[in-house]
């Protein structure tokens, strides 16, 4: 019965807070980071490795690591599985030397459908334009294999570095690391883009000073709504400053994907340490942050080992460390305003309006602090 009344207290506050209707505005949601967990053996060896990407329902984790055994050529691209999002990740798998028959493959990202694998490769591997270029893999149904691996070429590849390629969900921009003429550092973060997947991809444009700096912005992730990237510092560069390590994990965010990039701000001392940290990529649901790093107690070598940190939005609204009604009723004051706290949801950075969305998962937290302990079925 405890169990049923409180299934009452969610239809009913869910009820009340989505029949109120303010102006619309925009937000950016307020967010932590729960301690780093490192994901071990097998996925970590005594070797380096790079996360990459993850397929579109998070059960498939692509990723770079050099010299482990089973490698085909130096730095290598491997995949590794999981039936679950709750489960461990199985012992990675070389995806064969269609992709790995030279001396560097570098892991870049997967389209929505899984069916495009973006990733860069040293200059040795034929067809290039340059020191690095940037290549794409296909297949025709995601049982199939992959087929060769093809150049993407100009204007996207250029006789300079060009690498760490992030393809949005629809396909239709294109992020990418180049010190190509035109930057404002070593390397700068650019953006291609295309009217439709059967267009091509037009000139790149560098995303400007406020995201680039005079340090070298390397590894974009973009967040699958499009309103959070994420970078590193390229370690033996300049420093932005307010860093904490050798490289530092930075973020920018906008309120849609059609506004400006805010001012980066660094990820803090949770994520970033004393140690190299990079190579940052979210779980497509937004609740997870994976990133390498150096720091101590890892297996790997000098560029360190996966780590995973959940992504945690902050429900307490008002401050007083309890999750309970008083924080529904500044959500509620709050609807539909440009309040920096309530947009919570779907991800935990919001969707730039504080609504039912921001409401679900408000309770989700509000259940996991206020629900008994009692599994005693709903009669």
């Amino acid at each position: 019965m405890q169990r049923l009344n409180g299934y009452r207290m969610r239809l009913m506050l869910v009820g009340i807070a989505a029949g109120i209707v303010f102006g619309g505005g925009r937000a950016k949601a307020d967010f932590t980071f729960g301690e780093p967990v490192n994901l071990g053996s097998p996925v970590n060896t005594s070797y380096n490795e790079i996360v990459g990407c993850f397929s579109a329902d998070g059960l498939t984790m692509y990723l770079s690591s050099a010299n482990r055994p089973g490698t085909i050529r130096n730095w290598d691209i491997w995949v590794s599985t999981r039936d679950t999002i709750d489960d461990e990740w199985a012992t990675p798998v070389n995806l064969g030397a269609t992709f790995n028959a030279y001396s560097m493959e570098m892991i870049g990202s997967i389209s929505a459908d899984g069916l495009q694998l973006c990733f860069h490769a040293w200059e040795d591997r034929p067809g290039g334009y340059g020191n690095r270029d940037i290549c794409v893999a296909s297949r025709a149904t995601t049982d199939d294999p992959w087929g060769e691996p093809v150049n993407l070429g100009p204007p996207i590849n250029s006789s300079f570095w060009d690498g760490a390629p992030n393809i949005t969900p629809d396909g239709l921009e294109l992020y990418f690391v180049s010190d190509r003429p035109g930057g404002y550092g070593d390397c700068d973060i650019w953006v291609s883009r295309r009217a439709t997947m059967n267009d091509s991809w037009a000139e790149p444009t560098n995303l400007g000073p406020v995201v680039n700096s005079s340090a070298s912005e390397v590894s974009p992730c973009l967040s699958d709504d499009g309103r959070l990237l994420l970078f590193n510092e390229d370690k033996g560069h300049p420093k932005r400053p307010g860093g904490y390590g050798g490289s530092d994990i930075w973020m920018t965010r906008r309120a849609s994907v059609s506004d400006p990039w805010d001012i980066p701000v660094n990820l803090g001392p949770i994520i970033n340490s004393p140690s190299n940290d990079g190579q940052a990529v979210l779980t497509p649901d937004g609740s997870t942050l994976y990133f390498t790093s150096a720091r101590p107690g890892g297996l790997g070598g000098t560029m360190g080992d996966i780590y995973r940190a959940p992504i945690i939005p902050i429900v307490d609204l008002n401050g007083d460390e309890i999750v309970d009604l008083d924080d529904l009723l500044v959500m509620i004051e709050n609807w539909g305003t440009d309040n920096s706290l309530c947009d919570i949801g779907p991800m935990p950075w919001g969707d730039s309006v504080v609504d039912i969305e921001d409401l679900i998962v408000f309770m989700e937290y509000w259940e996991k602090e206020n629900m008994p302990e009692d599994t005693e079925a709903i009669e």
